[in-house]
């Protein structure tokens, strides 16, 4: 027995006690059992195996709540929840892009015929300005003085509100002579813009314009400054169209009976035209605190420009090339 016990000292042991309610054997000393730690090593290794084999069926099987379940976690669900917020929002982009230019081309042909807003009746006028606050409202570029490239190059007036010009666009000049193009020429670089308005008769064209220079006080607003007025020399036409007839004071007066004094004329200018367009234009100064203004953009993208003046009119211009131009 003595050689026993040192040999069973090499093994780890449990201590078991027994009661003497179970059996009439009293011991004196607890009974060391040993418990075989190779017995044990294996029992550790098939518990691992069992939990990998769990591992793997979680991840590929139905009722996954292991390492399966995670990655079912992380790539399910909440990966497709974030796809179809995207989705969404790609969606709403889209309607919002296309309802855009569906009123740009809606404004574009309720301008038609309005003759830049001179013979648009109160209706009309009411129509325009509604579609005008709407794409306000659409507006891609809420800071445009913040995008100054957009504003570069050459803009048509195609509607105005301000008063200022309807005399000009009346046609009072002369019965054949009536305002053939608005225009306004953007230069970011140079922080300069040129206006211009160009007539046309049956003769010759000519220009009168502005050149101002410009400077960004907000990201919506600059203040311009008109420094130099310049006539244009005037253009005579090798080609003299006649028209049938002329309205003068709503009455129309045939130009039949006169249409060949009116062809000997054509003779006449061809000799003179390029002696009187190699002159140079007239320019004058625009001094005082009258020649200036500021204008706020409301509206700007790559073909459609709306600006506010100090005045509260209303300029909308399309950009030259735009097929807003042909409605």
């Amino acid at each position: 027995m003595a050689t026993t016990v040192p040999l069973f000292s090499q093994f780890t042991c449990k201590t078991l006690i027994t009661s003497s309610s179970t059996s009439s054997f009293q011991s004196k000393s607890p009974i060391l059992l040993p418990i075989n730690p190779i017995s044990r090593r294996l029992a550790v290794h098939r518990h691992d195996f069992k939990v990998r084999a769990s591992d793997v069926n979680d991840e590929w099987g139905p009722d996954s709540k292991g390492r399966g379940g995670d990655v079912e976690d992380e790539w399910g669900p909440e990966r497709g929840s974030n796809s179809s917020v995207a989705e969404k929002v790609a969606e709403e982009a889209i309607e919002s892009a296309e309802e855009t230019e569906r009123l740009k081309r809606v404004l574009a042909g309720s301008l038609y015929g309005t003759d830049r807003g001179l013979s648009a009746s109160s209706e009309t006028r009411a129509e325009i300005s509604e579609l005008i606050t709407q794409l306000e409202s659409k507006n891609p570029n809420p800071a445009p003085n913040e995008a100054l490239f957009l504003l570069n190059g050459k803009w048509i007036l195609v509607y105005t509100s301000f008063v200022g010009l309807f005399p000009l666009l009346s046609r009072r000049i002369s019965p054949l002579v009536k305002v053939d193009e608005i225009s306004q020429t953007i230069d970011s670089d140079s922080f300069t813009v040129h206006n211009s308005v160009r007539f046309a008769g049956p003769l010759a064209t000519t220009s009168l314009s502005t050149n101002a220079k410009f400077e960004v006080r907000s990201p919506k607003r600059v203040q311009v400054k008109f420094e130099q007025g310049v006539i244009g020399t005037p253009q005579l036409t090798d080609s003299i169209e006649i028209p049938e007839f002329v309205e003068v004071l709503g009455q129309k007066i045939d130009l039949n009976p006169i249409r060949g004094l009116l062809t000997s004329v054509q003779d006449t200018a061809s000799s003179v035209a390029r002696t009187i367009s190699s002159q140079p234009p007239l320019k004058f100064s625009l001094p005082g605190e009258s020649a200036q203004s500021w204008l706020l953009t409301t509206y700007l993208d790559k073909d459609l420009r709306i600006s506010r003046g100090d005045g509260g009119s209303v300029f909308v211009l399309i950009r030259e090339g735009s097929s807003l131009l042909n409605p």
